[in-house]
């Protein structure tokens, strides 16, 4: 398992939020859901100036084996999506925490993060999940 980025919160959904310290939060999946999924085949991105709602999916990543929503941590305007990966989406299995990110938001309730698990509270989540 890969080291889980300090910098990041966490949905039990696995999805993470990285604050980038501009009103903007990028978001992705955690590299145990892509190691889950196994090889992505397709991404669906939402759209630049879509509107998404936390808690609710506003992305698709699907592999060979499986179709999985991507949820929103957090409620904002999407400001940019990883195009790349509509080319390449094993940029996520490769670098689930980097270059594999999905889309940032620019956030409207910065409390919303504080609903999010630390890392590692998530690395517990994923602890109590393999027992």
């Amino acid at each position: 398992m890969s080291e889980i980025p300090g910098d990041l919160k966490f949905m039990k959904s696995h999805e993470w939020a990285r604050v980038e310290g501009d009103g903007k939060v990028t978001i992705g999946i955690s590299d145990h859901a892509q190691g889950l999924l196994g090889d992505l085949v397709y991404v669906e991105l939402p759209n630049v100036g879509d509107r998404v709602e936390a808690g609710t999916a506003c992305a698709v990543v699907e592999s060979v084996k499986a179709a999985s929503d991507v949820y929103s941590p957090v409620t904002g305007k999407v400001t940019a999506v990883n195009a790349a990966l509509a080319d390449k989406p094993e940029t996520i299995n490769e670098d689930a925490y980097g270059e594999g990110w999905i889309f940032t938001v620019e956030i409207e309730e910065p409390e919303q993060l504080n609903e999010l698990l630390a890392p590692d509270d998530y690395a517990e989540l994923l602890e109590d999940e393999d027992n």
